[in-house]
C-alpha cells in the first residue's frame, strides 16, 4: 500500500437521543404519571495516535466518518445510551487542522488522545417536565446534532535520522542495507517518490526524497518531503561522488533547508560521500577536503558495495545517535 501522508476528510460527532413521552402504568396506581427518559448523548469524535506509519492510508478511500448517535429515551425515566465514540487512528507525528474553529492539534507521543468534535446532548423527556404546577407533561425536546467540521491532515515524521540529498544520491541504498528494509532502487532520479522508514538498532532511519534546486518552492517533489526533516533529530546528508562539483551539490540542497525553514540549518549534520568506488582515491581526498569547510569532523566516506566502510560507517552511526 502506498505511503499516505495527508489526507482530508469530513467527521462528524453523532447526534443525541430523543427525549420520549411516556407515562408510568402501575398495578393499583393507573395514572402513575410521566415517565419518560431522556435521551442518550451522541458519539464524540477523538483523534488517537499509534504506532503505524501507514494509518492515515486507511483512510485514503473515505470521504466521512460518523460516531454512533445516542439513543432515544425509554419508559420508567431511563436515559437513552450514549452514541459510540469515534477513534481516528493516526500515526505518531500526524498534525490536524479544523477547517472551521482553525485549531491545530499535534499527535507527538504514541497513545496521545485528543478530542475533536463533540456529540449532541440527548433530548429531554416528559418526565424531565414534570412540576407542582405542570403534573402531567406532554413536553418533549429533540437530540441535538453533533459538531462536524471538515479536517486536513498531515503527517510529519519523527526519525532519528533523516536521509536526504539530490535524486539518486543513494539514499534509499543506504538505508536497504543498514536497515534491510526494501525500499525502492534504481538508477534514474525520483525513484523514491515517498518516504521510506527502516529500523536501526531501535533507532529510526527516514529516507526523503529526493530534492533538487527550487524544492523549497515546490518544484520536483517540493517541500512536500521538506516537512518531513523538520521532526529528525539529525540529518545525514549523502552527497554523491557522480557530481562534478561536489561544494554545488551539497549547498543546493543547503540552500533548499534555509528557504524552507531557518531552524533546519541548526540541526545536527553529518555528511557521507556516497559511491567511492566510482573515483580514485586522490578524487575522494580531494571531496573531503572540499567538505570539510562545513563540517571538518563528521564527513564519511562509503560505497554500499564495500561491507568494511558500511561496517565501519554504521559503527559511527550508532555512536552518533546514542550520544557517545
Amino acid at each position: 500500500m502506498a505511503f499516505i501522508d495527508e489526507l482530508n476528510i469530513h467527521l462528524s460527532a453523532g447526534r443525541g437521543g430523543n427525549g420520549v413521552v411516556r407515562w408510568l402504568h402501575e398495578k393499583g396506581k393507573e395514572y402513575g404519571g410521566p415517565s419518560g427518559g431522556n435521551g442518550g448523548k451522541g458519539g464524540d469524535v477523538y483523534a488517537l495516535a499509534v504506532r503505524d506509519i501507514g494509518a492515515l492510508g486507511r483512510y485514503r478511500a473515505v470521504k466521512t466518518l460518523e460516531a454512533g448517535c445516542g439513543k432515544d429515551g425509554e419508559g420508567f425515566g431511563r436515559q437513552g445510551k450514549s452514541g459510540e465514540p469515534l477513534f481516528l487512528e493516526l500515526p505518531v507525528g500526524s498534525v490536524i487542522y479544523n477547517s472551521s474553529t482553525r485549531r491545530r492539534v499535534e499527535l507527538l507521543r504514541e497513545g496521545d488522545q485528543t478530542l475533536l468534535l463533540q456529540g449532541g446532548r440527548g433530548g429531554l423527556g416528559n418526565k424531565y417536565f414534570k412540576s407542582s404546577t405542570n403534573t402531567k407533561p406532554s413536553e418533549w425536546t429533540l437530540g441535538e446534532k453533533g459538531e462536524d467540521a471538515d479536517f486536513a491532515i498531515e503527517i510529519n515524521l519523527i526519525a532519528d535520522a533523516g536521509l536526504i540529498g539530490l535524486p539518486n544520491a543513494g539514499k534509499s541504498s543506504l538505508l536497504n542495507v543498514l536497515t534491510n528494509a526494501s525500499a525502492k532502487v534504481g538508477s534514474y532520479a525520483f525513484t523514491t517518490l515517498e518516504p521510506n522508514l527502516g529500523d536501526f538498532y531501535g533507532f529510526i532511519l527516514a529516507d526523503i526524497p529526493g530534492l533538487i534546486e527550487g524544492a523549497s518552492g515546490g518544484k520536483g517533489l517540493g517541500h512536500k518531503f521538506l516537512r518531513h526533516i523538520k521532526r529528525t533529530k539529525l540529518i545525514a546528508h549523502l552527497v554523491s561522488l557522480e557530481n562534478k562539483n561536489i561544494k554545488e551539490a551539497y549547498q543546493t540542497i543547503r540552500l533548499e533547508l534555509h528557504a524552507y525553514d531557518q531552524s533546519l540549518l541548526d540541526k545536527p549534520e553529518i555528511i557521507i560521500l556516497t559511491k567511492t568506488d566510482l573515483v580514485s582515491k586522490e578524487a575522494l581526498e580531494k571531496a573531503k577536503n572540499t567538505l570539510s569547510v562545513f563540517f571538518p569532523a563528521k564527513i564519511f566516506a562509503l560505497s554500499i558495495l564495500d561491507d568494511k566502510s558500511v561496517k565501519s560507517f554504521a559503527d559511527n552511526l550508532t555512536k552518533i545517535l546514542r550520544g557517545d
